[in-house]
Order: C-alpha cells, then structure tokens, then sequence
C-alpha cells in the first residue's frame, strides 16, 4: 500500500482538535449531570405533588429517563447532517440544542406557581437536552478520531470521555458550593437555579472554540471520493444492522453502571444510608476523580492490546463487582461507601475511556456519524433511561443485592457482544487509515 498523492492532509493542529472535542462534550455532560443531580435533591420537591416523597423522587426519574429516549433522535437527526453537510456546523448545532435547554431548565416555575404544567415544561426541556447530547457525542469522537495519527486512536478518542468525569465534577462541585453558601430555603427557593443559568457561559466559550475548527480529513477525503449517501441511517440499517447491535449491546453495561454510580448511588445514600448531600456529593467527587484517571490509563492499554480486548477485560471486572456491590455499599460505612465509590468509578472509566473509538471505527466514514452515534445513544436507552428507577426499585423490595445482579446481568450481556465484535481481530491492530489506498 502506498499514500496517495491526492489525500488531504490535516489542517487542524492536535491542540485545537483535542481541547474542541473536551470543552465541548465537558459542557455537555455538565448540563447533563446538574440535570441528574437536581433529579435526586431539587425537582421532587419543587417539580411534582409533595404528598408522597417516594412517589416524586419516582417522577422525577422518569422525567430523568425522557433525554435517553430522544438521545437516539438526536443521533438520528445530527448524525444525518453530520454525515451528509460535515462534522463541524454539527457539533455547533448540537451544542447549541443542549445548551438552551439547560438554560430553559435555569427559569422554568415551579408546581407551586403552575401546576401540572411545571412538570410538562420539565419534560419538554430534558427532552431537549437528550437531543442535543445525541449528536453531540458522536461527532466529537469523530472529530478526535478522524484527526488522529495512526496507533493513537484510541488516546485521541478518549479526550471527548474526560468531558464525562470534568462535568460531573464541576456538576457537583456547584451544587456543593451552593449549598455552602446557601441555607436549605435559599437553596430551593432560587440557588439550585445558578449552575443552570451558568451554562450560557461555558456554551459560548464552547461554540468560540469549535467555530475555530476546519472539516476532518477523514470527511474532506469522503466528500472528494464522492461517498456521501443520501440517507445515511438507511444506509446504517441496510448493511450494518449487526454491528449497530452489536455496539449497542457492548456499550449497555457501560450505561447501567454509570448511572448507578451516580444518579442511584446519591439516591439511596441520601435515603436509606442517612447521609446528607454535603456528606455524600464530596464521596462521589473522590470515585469520579478515578474515573478521570483511569480514562487515559484505557487508552494507553487500548491503543496496546486493542479496543474491544480492553472493553472485555473490563466488563469481566463489572460482573464480579456487581456480585459484590450489595456486601460493599450495603455496609453503610464510610470506608465501604468510599470503596464503592472508588472502585466502581475506576471500572467506568476503564470501559469509557475506549468505548468512542472501538464504537466508531467499525462504520465507514460515509455513515460513520450516524452509526457511532445511534449504537452510543440506544444503549443509553437500554442501560441508562430507568436503570436509576430499576435499582431504586430493587433496592427497596429486595436489597442490594438484587441491584449488583442487575448490574451483573447487563455486565454479562455486554461481554457477549464484546466477544462477538472482536473475533481475534481488533480494530486497534488492524484499522487502517483512510488517505491509505
């Protein structure tokens, strides 16, 4: 094989293409988890009936789920245009989906001001953010993928999975700051409001940096070879349709996982295990300071030994600590909470970090936005929508236990679809780079 003489080469320096795709998924997944974490401690109280707590911490979940199942619409319809018009004016668009609707979130009234229309207006602005999240994550791993060098894939892929751990980190470290300042009424009355206001800000910074940005190469070469199809979902669901399973599938642990470490795991620490938000949040920032770590540490051993080898070994880990979570959480100590925390943070991070890449190389470079994005977001759907509402329940009928087989269960069903993706040929090892013909 030799490099043609007509491909284009990168215009986009590492610097510029590594910072627009973390700023941008950190902003996004900020408006998302002080969404998560207003779900537990704020819009019970303020967005449903008070009559029974339970009842509206229930709601409130299943408005939390609503952004799962309009991610895969938003996958959709900015994968489309991601595909056929470009990477870039995508992720602006998609950003700026996100970002006004958190802001919308920041000035809604509350069931004491409007009823039964607060929690319908909820609705419609979280249904908002999935669908700027949908498009949002797969072209940034698109754009650090398709602007990487060969062998470092999977480093370049894993700088848009930091945004996770830097926005829940930032999330929660405003709700903290809030509640230090603020009395409980304050809090409630308006304060809870600030970190959602306070996006615009991080937004703008996010659209100055991504409108600095020039197309892919990957994508400039489709566009001159003419690769472009019409329909590109269609196109995903003609001839990829076992991949796109396969991905989905492989990524679903990744979801459940996350999701009971952060939105259940607040939940019932608040709850069942007596500890107050300010006791609990700066517990859940030290497990998330691991799944920052770990992120880059993935990618290293991905780029090494290949992505979805990576993922295996992993989701091998999730299996038996979901055995074990209901001994280790169930304690109700802070040494047990802490290792929970810990150790099921470093697991996400290890099956996060590589995930992007490994979901995105499979599909060519003409459906690849499309692809990458709708296996992402219908796992979310299957792993993430009422995987808060699921463990909460479990928990509460039948102990802890029964939510570590739960996670156990997703965890082996992710392993079979890890195996059938890899048949002992890696992308890691094998992908080759687009201008190569």
């Amino acid at each position: 094989m030799t490099s043609s003489s007509n491909s284009m080469p990168p215009v986009n320096s590492a610097r510029r293409v590594l910072s627009a795709s973390l700023i941008g998924t950190t902003i996004e997944f900020f408006d998302f988890y002080i969404y998560a974490t207003a779900s537990v401690i704020v819009f019970p109280k303020l967005f449903f009936p008070a009559s029974d707590p339970t009842s509206a911490v229930l709601q409130s979940f299943a408005t939390f789920s609503i952004a799962f199942f309009a991610r895969p619409l938003g996958a959709a319809l900015f994968g489309h245009f991601g595909d056929r018009v470009g990477r870039k004016a995508t992720l602006v668009a998609a950003l700026m989906t996100m970002g006004l609707s958190t802001i919308l979130i920041g000035l809604l009234p509350t069931y004491a001001s409007v009823g039964v229309l607060a929690p319908i207006l909820l609705a419609a602005c979280r249904f908002g953010q999935g669908l700027g999240l949908g498009g949002e994550w797969g072209g940034a791993v698109l754009l650090a993928t398709e602007n990487a060098p060969p062998g470092k894939r999977a480093w370049y892929g894993m700088f848009p999975q930091l945004g996770a751990p830097i926005g829940f980190i930032c999330s929660n470290g405003g709700f903290l700051l809030m509640a230090a300042l603020l009395t409980d009424q304050q809090f409630l009355a308006w304060g809870w409001r600030i970190p959602f206001i306070a996006s615009s800000l991080l937004v703008i910074v996010g659209l100055w940096v991504r409108l600095k940005l020039t197309e892919t190469p990957d994508f400039q070469r489709a566009v001159a070879r003419q690769e472009r199809v019409e329909v590109p979902i269609g196109k995903v669901f003609a001839e990829h349709k076992a991949l796109l399973a396969l991905g989905t599938l492989g990524a679903t642990a990744t979801f459940v996982l996350f999701y009971l470490m952060t939105v259940f795991a607040l939940n019932w620490g608040t709850t069942a295990l007596h500890y107050t938000k300010s006791e609990f949040l700066p517990l859940q920032l030290v497990g998330v300071v691991f799944f920052g770590l770990t992120i880059p540490l993935s990618a290293i051993v991905a780029d090494r030994i290949g992505y979805v080898r990576t993922l295996i070994l992993t989701t091998a880990g999730i299996v038996v600590f979901g055995l074990a979570l209901g001994a280790i959480f169930g304690a109700g100590t802070t040494t047990g909470v802490l290792a929970f925390l810990v150790i099921g943070f470093a697991l996400m991070g290890f099956t996060y970090g590589p995930l992007g890449t490994a979901l995105a190389e499979p599909f060519p470079t003409a459906v690849r936005y499309t692809g990458a994005s709708l296996a992402f977001n219908l796992a979310g759907i299957l792993g993430a929508s009422l995987a808060p509402y699921i463990a909460t329940t479990l928990a509460t009928s039948y102990g802890l236990a029964a939510v570590g087989w739960y996670l156990a269960g997703a965890a082996a069903l992710t392993l079979l679809a890890l195996l059938a993706m890899n048949r002992g040929d890696d992308r890691a090892a094998t992908f080759v780079p687009d201008e190569v013909v």
